[in-house]
């Protein structure tokens, strides 16, 4: 069976050695730090998926662009401002 991961083919001594290392056990830091983010708080985050038509993701992109921020940071900021306002 042929394996393809972002377009590419991946063969079985690959993934024998991915195997190997994550049964060994990962350093989270060294996770971190491979993929650049910085942690928000002091626990994991949760990724909720969120629908949005078109037309709302346009807003929130237009929003985003306006104010120097990603996706996440603009929809996370309008989250904050929404619960905060009581």
């Amino acid at each position: 069976m042929k394996r393809i991961i972002q377009g590419r083919e991946v063969k079985e001594p690959q993934i024998d050695e991915w195997v190997a290392e994550a049964e060994t056990g990962y350093d989270v830091e060294q996770l971190r730090s491979r993929w650049g983010r910085a942690p928000r708080g002091t626990e994991a985050a949760q990724v909720i998926p969120v629908r949005l038509t078109p037309a709302e993701l346009a807003a929130v992109m237009a929003r985003a662009e306006r104010e120097g921020l990603n996706r996440s940071e603009a929809i996370r900021a309008a989250l904050d401002a929404w619960a905060h306002v009581a």
